[in-house]
């Protein structure tokens, strides 16, 4: 019984109307359904005191060494008052050095702690790819591309149509044109490597010509892309194409899905403390022409219907020159991962169905899941981002049992919030349970609607939004979160250093 309510928490219902049916028993009557879905788990039921700890943990360790300035100064002032006479009378020989000796390791501790910090990572500027706009796809267009295509059957089209008219993408998102060629065609890399390398390039010359930075001064490189791994790669494949310094650090990110983007910062910030003084230049993306899907399995079809095509790139530095040019500082990365659990693992599934057609597999419980993994991540962040007062609240609800969880309002915590573009469905259920207002949900939503889910790089379409609309003002502190396959969910914070203007370029500017 207890299980049941449990499951019963986890669903939703829906009443849709089916119009009025021409024939059958029911002809000419009103027809209604009941439509049952998962949820998201209610984040006040249950909180995992475990991602409480782990949130502290986070925040001890980063403020520990402003513990040692005070006790050094306090030390130090009552050694101060004492003279040459009475230091000789209350101390000897043995003890005096004793006392010497923990000052000089307090004296250490501070200075190694304090004066030489982790250096700050500071965002130079970013870029969004925005592909021309013969490759733009309206809804219509794809359904009378797909049913052309003659790869789907009428069960797979009628599927397809129903996921587009409810998935908040709008009439103007991109798709290669590979995808809908008729006949016998199948993906193969060569549509794979000619998408990377539009998207690519085209992030990377933007990016190139907006910050003035000269290729031979980038250090690391980082490329993420959740489907289509190449041999050479697709850092290699830029390193290519810009000429890349030989001693260039290159990663190639890979099979990490939509989250893989804040994995690829929190790459280059750990890379760019090791080399301190570089910049580190990472690229975003998804090759949808290779994560395509042909065939007619209903679980398959859904990626089909969201993913777009898009692609960002980010130049960051810890030069301590470069703060007053830059336009973020990396605050707090937390990053959570579930895959220890069977169910979180095989959520997003690339696999091949019956006739051997490869293609993403989403499984029903993937807005569970993902409700799981946001609820544990956001619990671990929680202590590192929230005024004192709303930590407070939660520890005194958490410790009077009986009363209910208290969920802090992270609205306090942000100025900006921007949630990876999965699709309307996802943004709903988020924007319920961390109640959250229509202002802070525009950017994700105007971001579906106009691009779609661009896998990795829709995060940054989103910040790309907020700077075309002059949002962004000095002292904001945006939060940006993304999920994907494992399954993950990673928070990234960034505090603006200045009021960001109107950008030159923007994927946003029609002209």
């Amino acid at each position: 019984m207890a299980m049941a309510s449990h499951n019963q928490e986890l669903l939703s219902t829906e009443i849709v109307n089916r119009g009025i049916p021409d024939s059958g028993p029911y002809a000419g009557s009103l027809s209604f359904s009941v439509r049952v879905r998962r949820g998201l788990p209610d984040f006040l039921s249950s909180v995992n005191l475990k991602y409480v700890k782990l949130g502290y943990g986070y925040l001890i360790n980063h403020g520990f060494y402003f513990i040692t300035a005070p006790v050094f100064l306090i030390l130090a002032a009552q050694i101060g008052k004492l003279t040459s006479c009475d230091f000789y009378l209350k101390f000897d020989h043995l003890n005096a050095l004793s006392m010497i000796g923990l000052l000089g390791l307090i004296f250490y501790i501070h200075l190694d702690l304090n004066l030489k910090p982790r250096r700050s990572t500071y965002l130079v500027d970013f870029v969004c790819f925005r592909p021309p706009d013969e490759l733009k796809t309206s809804k219509e267009k794809f359904i009378e591309l797909a049913r052309k295509s003659g790869h789907f059957d009428d069960a797979a089209i009628e599927f397809q149509q129903r996921a587009l008219k409810n998935s908040g993408i709008g009439d103007e998102t991109y798709l290669p044109k590979a995808i809908f060629h008729p006949g016998d065609h199948r993906k193969t890399l060569k549509d794979g490597r000619e998408e990377a390398a539009m998207v690519m390039f085209g992030a990377v010359k933007e990016l190139l010509a907006a910050t003035k930075i000269k290729i031979k001064d980038i250090r690391i490189l980082i490329v993420n892309c959740g489907i289509l791994n190449t041999t050479p790669s697709l850092s290699a494949m830029l390193v290519n194409h810009f000429k890349l310094k030989h001693h260039v650090q290159s990663f190639n990110l890979g099979g990490m899905g939509c989250a893989a983007g804040v994995i690829a910062i929190d790459l280059a910030r750990d890379l760019l403390s090791v080399y301190p003084g570089s910049y580190a230049l990472v690229v975003s993306m998804e090759a949808v022409s290779y994560s395509w899907y042909c065939g007619n399995n209903i679980d398959m079809l859904l990626p089909n219907c969201f993913f777009r095509m898009g692609a960002a790139a980010m130049l960051l530095s810890n030069r301590y020159l470069d703060r007053w040019h830059s336009k973020y500082e990396l605050k707090q990365l937390v990053r959570t991962h579930k895959a220890m659990d069977n169910r979180s693992f095989n959520s997003i599934h690339l696999k091949e169905d019956g006739e051997g057609k490869q293609g993403l597999s989403v499984s029903k419980d993937l807005i569970e899941v993902g409700g799981h993994a946001l609820k544990d991540n956001i619990t671990t962040l929680g202590p590192l981002v929230l005024p004192f007062s709303e930590q407070l609240h939660f520890f005194t609800t958490l410790l009077f049992r009986n009363s209910k969880p208290y969920i802090p309002n992270y609205r306090l915590a942000f100025e900006h919030v921007c949630i990876l573009a999965a699709s309307k469905q996802v943004l709903d259920e988020i924007q319920k349970n961390l109640e959250l207002t229509e202002e802070y949900m525009e950017a994700s939503r105007r971001t579906l609607e106009r691009f779609g889910n661009t896998s990795s790089s829709s995060i940054w379409y989103e910040l790309a939004y907020l700077e075309a609309n002059l949002r962004v003002k000095r002292g904001d502190r945006i939060w940006q979160i993304a999920f994907g396959s494992g399954f993950k969910c990673n928070s990234v914070i960034w505090k603006a250093l200045r009021n960001v203007g109107m950008p030159k370029h923007s994927p946003w500017f029609e002209n």
